[in-house]
């Protein structure tokens, strides 16, 4: 598998990685070992994972087969804080959250440093200079060997990465992992502009467009799928609209035209968007990962991007576009 340097930084990863979200929940240890087997031996060494992924049991377990399966100098790993179970309190950016929950991230990991750390989300309530702080303490630190946020709008971005290099010696933003597909182009407008300006690396979660992408819901919904599911049938909905239906028709057709599947035609076009560094990969089963590193072999044709270009295209126009479009 091809490597790519994440952002403007010297730290290399997989141009495809291997999300967890589902380890310890619905993906249990054999399965887990069956994955991450299956993804090393494919060239993978970026493993993105969050203090919150089963109530921490994602990073318990990835700590456990990183002692038993896979060497820790052969992975990349990834993990977030400041999510939190609080119904009054979705987000926890503050200094003092952040680092205790990067220590006990690394207990569970079982090492005693990360390879990229990132805040999971924005949090309104703390000072975005006392956030960006924990990153600059846990790089000196050795804690971490880079710092990244997730989920940051356009201008959230654009400050933090702004006020990072300010001053010598701060840590400058190696990611940000969004949410990017055919059916979920929003960074475009502000977060991916933002972060090609300041040489930060888009980790694209979700690339599949949270499933449906790959066309098993053309024809209803199937009983062992995600969108089944109660935990996360909410989740793909929004997606199963007419808009979503037209998108899949079309990477539907292009995979028919490329004898390959759908999967490998959407993750292909997210996987080579410009300011992407890797799409991370969700699944449920080790074949279900297998098929997709299949994609590794797979070049879209000019003519099939900018068909699948067109009918994904989402509508920017003022002020994302010159003010004279307005007339």
């Amino acid at each position: 598998m091809q490597q790519r340097h994440l952002g403007r930084t010297g730290l290399r990863v997989s141009r495809l990685g291997l999300g967890t979200m589902t380890w310890g929940r619905d993906v249990d240890e054999h399965e887990a070992a069956d994955q991450l087997k299956a993804f090393v031996d494919a060239g993978g060494t970026l493993i993105d994972t969050a203090d919150v992924y089963a109530d921490g049991g994602a990073e318990y377990l990835l700590g456990q087969l990183t002692e038993s399966l896979v060497p820790r100098g052969e992975l990349v790993i990834a993990t977030k804080a400041g999510s939190v179970p609080d119904r009054d309190r979705r987000f926890d950016g503050s200094r003092g959250h952040l680092l205790q929950a990067l220590d006990a991230s690394l207990n569970r990991l079982g090492t005693d440093y990360v390879d990229l750390w990132q805040v999971h989300a924005f949090d309104e309530d703390t000072p975005m200079e006392e956030t960006l702080q924990a990153l600059d303490l846990a790089v000196s630190s050795g804690r971490a060997r880079y710092a990244g946020v997730s989920n940051y709008c356009g201008w959230q971005l654009a400050k933090a990465a702004t006020w990072q290099h300010a001053v010598p010696g701060r840590t400058a933003l190696a990611g940000t992992q969004m949410e990017y597909s055919l059916l979920q182009r929003g960074i475009e407008r502000e977060v991916l502009p933002a972060a090609l300006d300041a040489g930060i690396g888009v980790l694209a979660s979700s690339p599949l467009g949270r499933g449906v992408l790959t066309g098993k819901y053309r024809h209803g919904t199937p009983p062992d799928s995600r969108g089944a599911s109660p935990s996360f049938g909410a989740f793909v909905q929004p997606y199963l609209d007419e808009r979503g239906r037209r998108i899949v028709d079309a990477v539907t057709t292009a995979a028919d035209g490329l004898a390959t599947t759908p999967m490998q035609v959407a993750l292909a076009w997210v996987r080579d968007r410009p300011g992407v560094t890797a799409p991370v990969l969700g699944a449920r089963t080790a074949a279900q990962l297998q098929a997709a590193l299949q994609v590794e072999r797979l070049v879209l044709p000019a003519e099939i991007r900018a068909a699948l270009d067109d009918i994904s295209a989402p509508v920017h126009v003022y002020p994302d576009q010159h003010w004279t479009a307005l007339y």
